[in-house]
């Protein structure tokens, strides 16, 4: 399945025409718009602290309640865990490209929020559904693209929103504090189900709290680590850029990324953090009070700046500072990420290393080994070398029920048969997603405290991203079936969010990868599509400010 996923993303999401597209068009949109990511930035704030409210504003929540709702969609994983692994993947560079897609994003955001926001409607419930689907339909006439991006969006409401997070959550509390996976996933599933029954406007109250809590408790870790590792800094910053365009050579045991890979790494991490051009985004805003479309994307233009400007770079300063992204830790292998070379390899061997370094970025593949491993008291004696988490794995051992195996391991072109999932390996490898994040924060004034900091902040920020992936799916159930189809939804999002706790997190990441893809294309090509309506609608607004704020300074 998850070769099968994984081949999908590679025509997809991972393709180099996606990255393209979704950079191209936030490019555009930036010089089209004339850089509004700059110079709306002030009065966006403006906007949010409720400065130009009216009594007769439509809308379901606040335009603070509405960004919260959208940021807790998109504060989650993606900061701690999808940091995490675009440096793990691509090195520090990637970072460099999460925030060039952040600071193009921006544009992006506020796009697709104007547009979304400008032809919502009332469901038959009297609630406010909106999203890009709504301006597909109503403006554009084209239903079936419409149905294509709510179909996407419910799937990816699994694939972005439910699994990855309570995945991550289960995965970090089960390393810190042994607490059982499945137990997690029905523990935290409880106050989920009570939280989106509630709707919109209880999901509201909880993120406006949520939100700012978690990002204060998460940024005074993340402070305690870079400080602690004050003397690199610098060449950490420095390491973001060296590579940006050439690609980010090897370091420790990280072997090095190409430029395509690292470039692509950091662009799909970006996205996956922030969402713009994803759509997921303008079905939250939807819901806000506003008589101007405009007025609600502004707001989300801040949505990239705080999410991956601020709370991403941050994290990725953690991850360079403390060192650990280039450290191989022992750990304990997952099958999906293991791949078993039929070569003994040495990393410290020039020639050695480039062939791992062309193997691991898409270049010339290396012979797998295809047959039996004999171990003997956990240690295999066939030449072999075992790729993990994208390097070279060395001390490795094999264990059965907690002992160490005696006995042979069939494996099927570099596949181990971990039969029935009896068969562990464990050893030396580099770190990646939220493991990764966790060894970083104990390198910090906090000590062995900080792997703490990374599970609580882990536990808020993806329980508050399922939270409001619940109605970003709801509210395209409705599109597709109606306001009556939610409640049968969000009884099958709980049950996924419990299974979601113990699956296999390669295979959910590539699940994610998908599923934004089949959103993100609709969106980016309807609105490029709108790309004149955007900027006379852009010029509307500040025509009709103008006039009601003769003593404001417009910013068009």
């Amino acid at each position: 399945l998850n070769d099968f996923l994984l081949n999908i993303d590679r025509y997809l999401g991972s393709s180099e025409w996606f990255v393209y597209l979704l950079l191209g068009v936030g490019l555009f949109f930036t010089v089209y718009l004339k850089f509004p990511q700059i110079r709306y930035f002030r009065h966006s704030l403006r906007i949010v602290r409720g400065k130009y409210d009216k009594v007769d504003d439509v809308g379901d929540t606040s335009h603070f309640q509405a960004l919260t709702t959208a940021l807790s969609g998109t504060v989650g994983t993606g900061n701690i865990a999808g940091v995490a692994l675009a440096v793990h993947l691509g090195g520090p560079s990637a970072l460099f490209w999460m925030i060039v897609t952040a600071f193009l994003g921006m544009t992006t955001k506020f796009v697709e929020v104007t547009l979304s926001h400008k032809y919502r409607e009332k469901a038959e419930d009297g609630s406010i559904a909106g999203g890009p689907m709504y301006y597909m339909k109503n403006r554009l006439n084209m239903r079936w693209m419409a149905v294509l991006f709510a179909i996407a969006a419910v799937i990816s409401s699994f694939g972005t929103g439910n699994l990855p997070q309570i995945n991550s959550i289960s995965g970090s509390l089960f390393s810190t504090l042994g607490v059982n996976k499945v137990m997690t996933g029905i523990f935290l599933a409880i106050p989920l189900g009570f939280v989106i029954i509630g709707g919109i406007k209880r999901i509201a109250r909880i993120t406006e709290r949520l939100v700012p809590l978690m990002a204060v408790l998460y940024l005074i870790g993340a402070f305690g680590v870079i400080i602690f590792n004050y003397e690199n800094i610098l060449p950490s910053i420095s390491a973001m850029f060296t590579g940006a365009f050439t690609g980010t050579a090897a370091a420790g045991g990280f072997l090095g990324a190409s430029f395509s890979f690292m470039y692509k790494m950091g662009v799909n991490r970006g996205l996956f953090s922030n969402e713009a051009g994803q759509g997921s985004a303008p079905i939250a805003h939807a819901s806000a009070k506003a008589h101007e479309p405009v007025s609600e994307g502004m707001v989300a233009i801040l949505e990239p700046f705080i999410d991956t400007i601020l709370i991403c770079s941050i994290t990725g300063l953690v991850l360079l500072t403390s060192g650990v992204w280039k450290e191989k830790l022992p750990n304990e292998f997952q099958i999906t990420d293991t791949e078993i070379l039929a070569k003994q390899y040495v990393a410290g061997d020039t020639q050695d290393r480039e062939l791992l370094y062309q193997h691991l970025n898409g270049g010339e593949d290396l012979p797998t080994f295809d047959g039996q491993l004999e171990v003997k008291n956990g240690q295999i004696v066939n030449p072999i070398s075992i790729i993990h988490s994208h390097s070279l794995a060395e001390d490795v051992m094999v264990y059965q029920g907690g002992s160490l195996f005696n006995g042979t391991v069939n494996v099927e072109e570099g596949s181990l048969d971990d039969q029935g999932g009896n068969i562990v390996l464990r050893g030396k490898s580099l770190l990646h997603s939220a493991p990764l994040t966790t060894a970083a924060f104990e390198r910090g004034f906090f000590g062995e405290f900080g792997k703490y900091i990374v599970s609580f902040g882990l536990v808020l920020f993806a329980f508050s991203t399922a939270i409001s992936w619940s109605y970003y799916g709801g509210r395209a159930m409705t599109y597709l079936f109606g306001s009556k189809s939610v409640v049968y939804y969000n009884i099958i999002y709980v049950i996924a969010f419990v299974f979601g706790a113990f699956v296999d997190t390669t295979i959910i990441w590539s699940l994610a990868g998908v599923s934004i893809a089949l959103m993100t294309i609709p969106n980016l090509v309807g609105v490029l599509l709108l790309r004149k309506e955007m900027k006379s609608t852009v010029k509307d607004y500040w025509d009709g400010f103008r006039k009601e704020y003769p003593n404001e300074k417009a910013h068009d």
